[in-house]
Formats: C-alpha cells, sequence, structure tokens
C-alpha cells in the first residue's frame, strides 16, 4: 500500500459512550468527511466498486457499484448504501428484506477507486438467502465448478447461526471453514464396523473433549517456558484453537459470537469487562 493510502480512510466509531459532538464540530466533520469521499476516484458515471465484509469473521458478503450519496449514507446511517443503476436511486442493502448490514468502518483502497464497507450483517446477505454472494467456485478439484444449488443456498444463513455450518460451501475465511467441518462432522453418520472421525469421538465424550482442551493448553504453555520456538508454539495453538471450537460446538455456541464477544472489548478494559460479567 502506498505511503499516501491513510487519506482514503474513512473510519466510522460505533462507540456509543462517546460524547456528543458540537454543532460546531459536528459541521466541520461532515465537511471533512465529503471533501474525503469526493476525492475518491469515481469512474465516468460517478460510481466505484463498494465490497461488504463481515467485521468479524473477514467473510467477503457482497459488492455492489455505489456513488458519493451512497457512500455519504454509508457512514452517516451506518447502514450498507448502494446505488441501484436499474432503478435509479439510492439502494440500503435490508430495506425492504430487513437484512440490514450495520456498517462500522469504511475503508478504500490504496488507489481510491474502491471501498469496504466493513460490518455485521443481520441476515442473508445475497438474494437467494445465503450468507455471502461468493458461493460458485471455479477452481474445484475437478477444474471449474459452477455451482447453481439455489436452494441449498436458501437455509444457508439460518443453518449456519443455528449449527454453526453452512449448508454449502461458499467461499469462507480458514475459522468458519474450520467449524463447518467440525459441524459436518457431528452430522455424519455413523457406519458400522468403521471408527467414527476424532471429532466425533470428541463430541459424543466430554470427559474425552475436556481433557484435550486442558492439555493442548498446557502443551501451548510449554512452548513458551521451554523456549520450544515459534513453529512449536504455532502448532500447539492450533490445537487448541481446534479442540476448543470443538468445545463450543459442543456447547451450542458459534464462532461469530465468539469473534463479536471479543470485537466489544476493544475498547473495554480487563477491569471493565470482568465487573461486567454477570
Amino acid at each position: 500500500m502506498s505511503s499516501g493510502s491513510s487519506r482514503w480512510n474513512v473510519r466510522v466509531s460505533s462507540s456509543s459512550s462517546s460524547p456528543s459532538p458540537s454543532p460546531s464540530s459536528s459541521s466541520s466533520s461532515s465537511s471533512s468527511l465529503e471533501s474525503v469521499v469526493s476525492s475518491l476516484k469515481w469512474d465516468e458515471k460517478g460510481m466505484l466498486v463498494a465490497i461488504a465484509q463481515d467485521a468479524d469473521t473477514g467473510m467477503i458478503l457482497m459488492q455492489a457499484f455505489a456513488n458519493k450519496d451512497a457512500v455519504m449514507n454509508t457512514v452517516t446511517s451506518r447502514k450498507a448504501t448502494w446505488y441501484s443503476r436499474s432503478r435509479d436511486k439510492l439502494w440500503i442493502k435490508g430495506e425492504e428484506s430487513g437484512n440490514f448490514i450495520e456498517v462500522t468502518s469504511v475503508y478504500a483502497d490504496c488507489d481510491g477507486d474502491s471501498v469496504i464497507y466493513l460490518g455485521k450483517p443481520r441476515g442473508p446477505s445475497c438474494h437467494t438467502g445465503a450468507q455471502t454472494c461468493y458461493y460458485t467456485q471455479l477452481d474445484g478439484p475437478d477444474g471449474a465448478i459452477a455451482n447453481n444449488q439455489v436452494k441449498e443456498h436458501k437455509k444457508d444463513f439460518a443453518h449456519t447461526h443455528e449449527h454453526g455450518a453452512g449448508a454449502a460451501p461458499t467461499a469462507t475465511p480458514t475459522l468458519l471453514a474450520l467449524q463447518r467441518t467440525i459441524a459436518d462432522r457431528a452430522n455424519e453418520p455413523v457406519v458400522e464396523g468403521t471408527k467414527p472421525s476424532w471429532t466425533r469421538r470428541l463430541l459424543s465424550n466430554h470427559e474425552l473433549l475436556c481433557s484435550k482442551v486442558r492439555e493442548e493448553a498446557d502443551e501451548l504453555c510449554q512452548a513458551l517456558e521451554k523456549n520450544e520456538g515459534v513453529e512449536r508454539a504455532t502448532s500447539e495453538f492450533g490445537d487448541v484453537l481446534y479442540h476448543s471450537l470443538v468445545l463450543l460446538h459442543a456447547a451450542g455456541g458459534d464462532v461469530n459470537d465468539a469473534l463479536a464477544t471479543l470485537r466489544a472489548r476493544f475498547n473495554q478494559s480487563g477491569v471493565e469487562e470482568k465487573a461486567s460479567r454477570k
């Protein structure tokens, strides 16, 4: 990224504890925002690509074209907004379906000709009912794969949030892909005469599962205490993460909620967080 890229960044604070700005500072901030947005590299039709990304998981949700008013509305309303060329008007994602994307931050790329809306989806992002519009994989093991199983994806968002796995593969970050695999293992049929997968064994034996989480956490600490090196520590951390995700699934939890909890603590001290626990 070029050294001048910082001028493209637009930050939207999602904190409700910030003091209300005075009328003069609000006016100055608005003027500054308009200046930054106007300085982006708009095409000949006054458009640029705006990509929506999950602020916690990193999943790319969707993309569409936005004009200046759409970007400005996104920043001020904190709801992902694009420009509908077919209807010739601003389009707020979720205005009809209720599936808003609540934006926490807006970033522009180093050239200033595209932006990312970082936020949290409040429902499916794709019109098919999928979490993401990106579920057609082009580089599968057998060459190009056109995944047009739209009926499968209509249940994708609800299934993911209820069971920790999508109904069909989508372009997901590593952590979500691992969670999906764990959920798939939990639902796989048991074939007589064959050994269940390690994940299935852990899920069926909570005593074994908890002992493995403790064991792997201890080995991670030993990697540091015995100065076993970064590769060993990284490997042990991977084991802790995997077994912890299995435990979270067994407890009925979801990694999306865990990541949201971590994000909520960014501006909170450890003392405050501990005091807030019930």
